[in-house]
């Protein structure tokens, strides 16, 4: 048995192009790719490795409060941002530590140096959590996400919250054909600590399901491309459950879809193994989609072969 994703793993080990791309370490590549995930068969969390939904849900929902400021991930224990803030920091005159160029990759071939790697992000990790004035110069990332999803900067100096805008539409005109949310601002990009991957999603109502479709202009398929299935299935269960519809379908459409070289051996292993039944979403608060807590959402039944490691290219 096979699903659409191990079908894309095969497909761009088979196909892909190799090409080289900005963090150094290069790709296997190809450009442009479709899948589709019917939530009503279950929540799509892939099981070939198993996949931390606790990170997913909470990177989510600090998307939906519009935050931009790693502290709330850190809180909760998510640290799939800190990197790109760690780099603004040691790139920045205040910090007076070891010389950490280049440090995400020497962190991978130098023990040494990963010891201290790890000192120095324990030491910012807990300035952000500690220190207010840190945070608010430190761990911010920029116009990402969450600003753009919640407080577009319009013109006139006023913002657009394209979410609470997407809902109210969804509401009184379900045949829209600009249910849209937009991540790319051309403007934000150059201040932005990661320009955003996943660009644009749109909502389609048809016989009472809310179904959508993001296009992701960049996916990283082994460490990536699984989150991002499960965090918009999840933003499509919210947004469903704030309009009172029911699910459809999750639409997956990606740019440039890449395998990092260092990646390769691991997207094997994650082929070799089989493909378990799909895990259910519970949802346990009524309160709107941005002050939901984290340990409100659930899967349940989900029984995944054990993870697989790989770095992080940055």
């Amino acid at each position: 048995m096979t699903t659409q994703y191990q079908d894309l793993v095969r497909k761009v080990l088979k196909e892909g192009t190799k090409k080289e791309d900005r963090t150094g370490v290069g790709t296997l590549s190809i450009f442009g790719h479709q899948m589709r995930f019917n939530l009503q068969e279950g929540f799509p969390l892939l099981t070939s490795k198993r996949v931390p939904f606790a990170l997913i849900k909470s990177e989510l929902l600090w998307f939906l409060r519009g935050d931009t400021n790693i502290r709330y991930l850190l809180e909760n224990n998510n640290h799939i941002w800190d990197e790109w803030a760690f780099k603004n920091y040691v790139e920045s005159d205040a910090y007076e530590g070891p010389d950490m160029t280049d440090f995400g990759r020497r962190a991978l071939v130098d023990e040494t140096f990963k010891v201290q790697y790890d000192e120095e992000m324990t030491k910012f990790q807990n300035e952000i959590l500690t220190n207010d004035d840190f945070s608010e110069r430190f761990g911010h990332l920029g116009d990402v996400y969450g600003k753009q999803w919640r407080a577009w900067q319009l013109r006139n100096g006023d913002t657009l919250d394209q979410i609470k805008i997407v809902i109210d539409q969804i509401k009184t005109n379900p045949d829209s054909r600009r249910h849209i949310v937009s991540a790319w601002n051309p403007e934000d990009v150059p201040s932005m600590a990661l320009p955003p991957c996943h660009t644009l999603f749109q909502f389609y109502v048809a016989d009472g399901k809310l179904s959508c479709q993001l296009y992701q202009r960049s996916g990283d398929i082994f460490l990536g491309i699984p989150f991002n299935i499960a965090s918009y299935a999840l933003l499509t269960h919210l947004i469903a459950r704030e309009t009172g519809l029911e699910v459809g379908e999750f639409v997956h459409t990606i740019g440039d879809a890449h395998i990092y070289s260092n990646h390769l051996e691991q997207a094997k292993l994650l082929l070799a193994r089989d493909v378990r039944p799909l895990p259910q979403l519970v949802i346990q608060s009524e309160a709107k989609l941005d002050q939901i807590e984290s340990n409100e959402i659930k899967v349940e039944n989900y029984n995944p072969h054990p993870s697989i490691k790989a770095p992080i290219a940055v």
